[in-house]
């Protein structure tokens, strides 16, 4: 018999398993305040002193491209001798302009210029000059507008602290150098001002290289030659002329080239191309030389991925090489060098094939959603319409369910496809977008010919459960390896929007939630039915012989969903703090209507309370470790008071995605399919669902926590209705799928059926057998 507390149980056996697995150390995301040997005796905090010394050479609009062994010897002979990656340079806008990378410098948090052209920045304020925070100090500047540009990006979403890197070097006791007008924006403290400025490279005096602790230097010949060019930065992207292009590399070198004369020894170096040049955003040039920085790729906590690092994470590593510690209104990571024997030029190509994928998969990614949610609801219309009109012999019937049904175990594996699709450099071919349309339809028939090979393909559920199996599987082992098939998928998440870089994104997490519910469902089954022929199929085999199958079967439920909230949850792995919401409510719900009982309104609301108990512990016990994830900074937030501009920040953005109609309306259609098609039986004279249940223990209670993790994630993440879009687009085809087989068993049935016999003797109706 089973307990009253099942659902809780599951619960606490979730909670036991990711105490477990807290115990292990997560991969860096922010850097760890250093102390720099500050601390006192007593525990107090002494001020922090500067310890290195560090040249930020801006270029807005610098690529991988441009650089070359002749046209960029200086930039080449800095990438040989040092690390190199792609910068993800993505601000508070689709696309960065100069001014909003120079003050996301200052800030290490996205920041903004909100009003103005998306031009180079303002001349600076030098002495002499009035300012309205004051005058500049003798021989330095003032960033023109501070005040304003402070006060707005405190009011934005993110609340960048723009001057945050100046005060923290002043607080030490450092001073700033700025050189070009740009550099003033980032090295400007909290009123704006540097202590040093020079309008070019060719300005400084060997001495004043050495003056300050931290330097930055503007070099704008890239994106001038834009703007030379008559390109809009707002309007649509205009590509340079090549030799242009080339000639303001060359530009662009020299000046580097003066730069990297006149840096003292022991001085490290970082390269950022800070912004885009168009509305198109790219992947930019990021490199460091010195500092512990030699020949490799970089890398970062916050992306988890060699070869790519994001612009905020230039203010964390410069804190770091300064010794200073790093604020927690910085979110960024440092830079780290990932070793590596390739040749210089191996890894610029391989940077430039980084960007290359960017752009490719950003080129289809919308369309995706909108293919694949139109050819399947067109095929299933046809399929409806024909099932409506069932008639003549059985050979014709069978046809058209066996085809609907492959169609539907199609659709269903297209999701998980479109992730073993990122494995291919589909990319690279001539024609990159029809390439990784057969890379989608070749895995997703792979996995529907598993699903339809074996003995199971006989059973309404199980070929199923054998595609959402693979896809669970598919997306926990790529989270637990390092999320290489998350980045730059069809379904995944871009280094160009910036949202994510390693570990579950918002789409990834809806369709490993939903293939879990359903595989612990299905699995559920056989227990269930263990000893009972039935019409789905055989019996299963002895060793699912459970005296208890209600106990065997909520124990399956409860080790899927053991294994479902630590893939998703921990830091190390999903990474994933909405996840953990929906995913916990939906396993209890799921056990206790396998246990057979009922899951009322107080309960629902309990489970979500577990739910959020959960991923709160999750929470700080990351928040305590060396390198706090996102999901640990969140219980930094809640400590200081700060975590409701998060919650809102994300509420916000779920309400805004209801007008996003690649998602909205392919949700809208789905949701009118299930309700005309699948459930109104009076109208359609046949109901798949009833015939599914039928044929399936499980198939109600897996429908109904799908839909249920579907609207929980919903409204717990900042995607919104993107979770409930993906979600269907897993679920509904395979519970087309298994409705349609059941209609072919009852045929099945029907045709096997022997006929009735009449009895002897009985009149056959013809007058010469009657007797006279």
């Amino acid at each position: 018999m089973i307990a009253r507390g099942t659902g809780i149980g599951v619960f606490l056996a979730v909670v036991v398993a990711v105490l477990g697995g807290l115990s292990g150390s997560a991969p860096a995301v922010a850097g760890t305040p250093a102390t720099g040997g500050n601390a006192v005796a007593d525990g107090r905090a002494a001020a922090p002193t500067i310890t290195g010394r560090v040249v930020i050479i801006g270029i807005p609009g610098l690529l991988w491209k441009d650089i070359g062994p002749q046209r960029t010897p200086a930039l080449w002979g800095l990438t040989a001798q040092g690390s190199a990656g792609g910068l993800s340079v993505r601000t508070t806008k689709v696309n960065t302009c100069p001014t909003d990378g120079w003050l996301t410098l200052s800030a290490g948090q996205r920041a903004r210029l909100a009003h103005g052209d998306c031009a180079l920045p303002s001349s600076p304020i030098v002495s002499g000059q009035p300012s309205p925070s004051g005058p500049p100090p003798p021989g330095g500047a003032v960033a023109p507008g501070w005040p304003a540009i402070k006060g707005d990006n405190a009011g934005t979403s993110y609340h960048a602290q723009v001057g945050l890197l100046g005060d923290a070097v002043h607080s030490a006791g450092g001073c700033t150098t700025a050189v070009g007008p740009g550099a003033v924006f980032g090295l400007g403290d909290g009123n704006g001002r540097v202590d040093h400025y020079a309008p070019s490279p060719d300005k400084v005096t060997a001495a004043e290289w050495s003056r300050c602790e931290i330097t930055a230097v503007d070099v704008d010949e890239m994106f001038r030659a834009y703007l030379d060019a008559g390109v809009d930065p707002h309007g649509d992207q205009v590509p340079v002329e090549d030799d242009q292009r080339g000639a303001a590399a060359a530009a662009v070198d020299r000046r580097v080239a003066q730069v990297l004369s006149g840096v003292p020894g022991g001085t490290t170096v970082l390269v950022a191309g800070l912004s885009d040049t168009g509305v198109r955003p790219r992947l930019r040039v990021a490199a460091a030389k010195g500092g512990g920085y030699g020949p490799g790729f970089l890398t970062s906590g916050a992306t988890r991925q060699d070869g790519l690092v994001t612009l905020t994470d230039l203010t964390a590593t410069t804190l770091k090489l300064l010794g200073l510690p790093q604020p927690k209104e910085a979110v960024g990571s440092q830079w780290r060098s990932q070793p590596s024997s390739a040749s210089t030029s191996d890894r610029v190509a391989a940077l430039e094939d980084e960007d290359v994928a960017a752009q490719a998969i950003r080129n289809v990614q919308t369309s995706f959603y909108w293919v694949l949610f139109a050819v399947q609801l067109v095929l299933y219309g046809i399929a409806a319409l024909a099932l409506r009109r069932l008639g003549g012999d059985q050979r014709s019937r069978a046809r058209i369910l066996g085809g609907t049904r492959v169609i539907a175990l199609l659709g269903g594996s297209a999701p998980g496809a479109s992730f073993l699709a990122g494995s291919m450099p589909w990319w690279q071919a001539p024609r990159p977008t029809l390439t990784l349309i057969c890379a989608v339809l070749g895995f997703a028939g792979l996995m529907t010919g598993v699903a339809l090979a074996g003995p199971w393909r006989r059973s309404s559920f199980a070929p199923g459960l054998i595609i959402t199996g693979l896809t669970a599987l598919i997306l926990a082992l790529d989270v637990m390896t390092g999320s290489a098939l998350q980045l730059n998928t069809l379904m995944g998440y871009t280094a160009l929007v910036a949202g994510r870089f390693y570990g579950f994104g918002n789409q990834a997490f809806a369709l490993f939630a939903v293939a879990a519910i359903l595989t612990s469902a299905w699995l559920a089954e056989y227990p269930l039915r263990a000893g009972r022929p039935g019409r789905d199929g055989p019996p299963p085999p002895r060793w699912l012989a459970y005296r208890d199958g209600k106990a065997a079967a909520v124990g399956v439920v409860a080790l899927v969903g053991v294994v479902a909230v630590a893939v998703d949850g921990l830091p190390a792995w999903g990474s994933d703090f909405g996840g953990v919401l929906a995913i916990v409510p939906a396993f209890a719900m799921l056990g206790m209507m396998i246990a057979g009982r009922r899951v009322s309104p107080l309960r629902l609301a309990l489970f979500c309370a577990a739910g959020l108990v959960l991923v709160l512990l999750i929470s700080y016990v990351n928040s305590r470790s060396a390198n706090p994830t996102h999901l640990g900074r969140f219980w930094q937030d809640l400590m200081d008071g700060d975590a409701w501009e998060v919650v809102k920040r994300k509420f916000e953005a779920m309400v805004g995605s209801l007008g996003y109609w690649p998602f909205t309306l392919p949700l809208a259609a789905a949701l009118g399919f299930l309700f005309f098609v699948l459930v109104r039986p009076n109208r359609w004279r046949i109901s798949l669902l009833s015939r599914s249940y039928e044929h399936s223990i499980t198939m109600r209670p897996a429908l109904v926590c799908a839909l249920a993790v579907g609207v929980i994630g919903t409204l717990v993440n900042d995607s919104g209705v993107v979770i409930m879009s993906v979600a269907f687009s897993l679920a509904t085809p395979l519970m087309l799928a298994a409705g349609v087989r059941s209609l072919e068993l009852d045929l099945i049935a029907d045709r096997e059926r022997p006929e009735p016999r009449e009895p002897r003797g009985a009149s056959t109706g013809s007058p010469s057998a009657e007797r006279p």
